[in-house]
């Protein structure tokens, strides 16, 4: 009997497909646009490879899980189930707890990296990941990650994170949030404070980071 195909197909364009590559020399990186963006320990480059549009309910403490501006700026403009992109940082850094609304799967790609999340009774558990290991967070649960590597600290590392949805969304937790808030970074409506830090303030900045990091 001859075989019969049961899935749609048809021919993709050469025009249509290359609005579909991404070079990685050419991705543009961004460095804010989340609450913990300018948190001493915090500092890190996102990269919207794929998808990532903005969220419902954008806003308030809910955002992209790469932020406002990345989230208009995809490489790949799809939204076709899943969002792909990188995050570059230094040895020590790495974002705030925090949470998402679907699946999210970290893969390490240069360095070590530290994946940590809430267990069942408040407390934090972690693995480290080597190049091509990974770990999957599902939906609701509480994670952050870290640049562990060992060497050079001005050499940055390269982690991979999908997230599935056509939209997701990403919150901090409170503790996080009240973080970012002491630390002047954030106004108590969640929005950024675009004024620069005083001197006084970065030693505040640096000590409510510190107190994050140890309640995530």
């Amino acid at each position: 009997m001859e075989f019969k195909e049961q899935l749609p197909r048809r021919g993709v364009t050469r025009k249509e497909m290359m609005r579909r590559v991404a070079r990685f020399s050419k991705l543009k990186g961004f460095d804010g646009g989340l609450p913990d963006s300018r948190m001493p320990g915090c500092e890190r480059t996102l990269f919207n490879v794929i998808g990532f549009q903005p969220p419902k309910g954008e806003g308030g403490g809910m955002q992209s899980p790469v932020g406002a501006d990345a989230s208009r700026m995809a490489a790949i403009k799809i939204s076709e189930g899943f969002n792909l992109g990188y995050c570059k940082a230094l040895p020590g850094k790495g974002p705030l707890l925090h949470n998402h609304d679907t699946n999210e799967t970290f893969i390490a790609m240069t360095g070590t990296w530290r994946a940590s999340w809430e267990n069942e009774k408040g407390r934090l558990e972690h693995v480290d990941l080597k190049p091509l290991d990974l770990i999957s967070f599902p939906a609701g649960a509480s994670r952050r990650f870290m640049n562990i590597t060992k060497g050079p600290k001005n050499r940055e590392s390269i982690l991979m994170f999908v997230i599935g949805g056509d939209a997701p969304r990403a919150e901090f937790t409170h503790e996080s949030m009240q973080a970012c808030i002491d630390a002047g970074v954030v106004d108590a409506a969640a929005r950024p404070v675009k004024r620069p830090a005083k001197k006084a303030g970065a030693k505040t900045a640096t000590k409510s980071a510190a107190k994050a990091r140890r309640a995530a």
